[in-house]
């Protein structure tokens, strides 16, 4: 968390507000340790005079593309936000990078874990990034044929190789659930044991729920925010996630929380019978 819906709203967000600024400072930069590359010193040269021309997503990735061909990669990781504020809006205890834009606002960092992670990337280090994630599933190119494909022969349990980021670009926890149990699909069935009709039903899944969660400006748990500050609503539409104990939205039965890969999985034991 977030997940693809939060950072696609996230850079949705800010676009309006950031696009065609400047970035005139590095106000604050109080954990180095969240610049992945390059060191830090350099970080505050590269970046600075430099128009911010675009902001889009690739998979769970925030890119804040900048003039001269370099592109401002930020993971919000588990609670990271990227906000804007006026001049005079002081920075919080867990703001770490603030960057001064020629308008005289500012954009945050917020991360009270320190988890997230920033990188300034030049043409190369941007390819390298973008390959070493799988397909978009949003993308047109992202067909029920194109995941077949990424799951044939692949024996791993569907749960953990939806949060593979090499094979579905932007999934996460929240999400695999969601669409596993829309499409009535077991989270510990084998991959390669999937027919085509079961194929067809998760392609179909993972695009609607993740269309809808973006529709609803993405999940608010705890941290995330968009561009704005304003908190996501699609946590008010969960169809299955976090809801242990509740009656399934399908058939009654009470939904179950289980453990995969470490990580909380929940499912309806008569929708999703286990199969492979």
């Amino acid at each position: 968390m977030p997940e693809l819906p939060e950072v696609e709203t996230a850079a949705r967000s800010l676009a309006p507000q950031v696009v065609g600024r400047t970035i005139v400072g590095v106000e604050r930069l109080d954990w180095e340790r969240m610049v992945e590359t390059p060191p830090a010193p350099l970080f505050r040269e590269l970046i600075v005079g430099r128009r911010i021309l675009a902001v889009r997503r690739r998979s769970k990735w925030l890119l804040i593309e900048l003039e001269g061909g370099w592109t401002l990669a930020i993971h919000l990781r588990m609670s990271g936000r990227l906000t804007v504020h006026d001049a005079a809006e002081p920075a919080r205890h867990h703001v770490h990078l603030v960057l001064r834009l020629d308008d005289g606002r500012r954009i945050f960092f917020d991360d009270e874990r320190k988890f997230g992670r920033v990188r300034l990337l030049d043409a190369a280090g941007l390819a390298a990034l973008d390959a070493a994630h799988g397909p978009e599933p949003l993308d047109e190119r992202f067909t029920a044929e194109a995941l077949a494909r990424a799951l044939a022969g692949r024996r791993t349990r569907i749960k953990p190789l939806l949060l593979d980021q090499r094979t579905i670009a932007g999934m996460g926890n929240i999400y695999a659930s969601e669409a596993l149990w829309l499409a009535r699909i077991h989270p510990l069935t084998p991959a390669a044991s999937l027919n085509t009709g079961a194929i067809v039903a998760l392609h179909g899944a993972i695009r609607q729920v993740l269309a809808t969660a973006i529709a609803h400006e993405g999940s608010s748990l705890r941290n995330y925010r968009n561009g704005y500050g304003r908190q996501g609503q699609n946590q008010e539409h969960f169809l299955v996630y976090d809801r242990a104990g509740m009656p399934c939205q399908r058939c009654g039965t009470p939904i179950e929380r289980i453990i995969v890969g470490q990580r909380s999985t929940f499912l309806c034991p008569v929708c999703q019978p286990i199969t492979g």
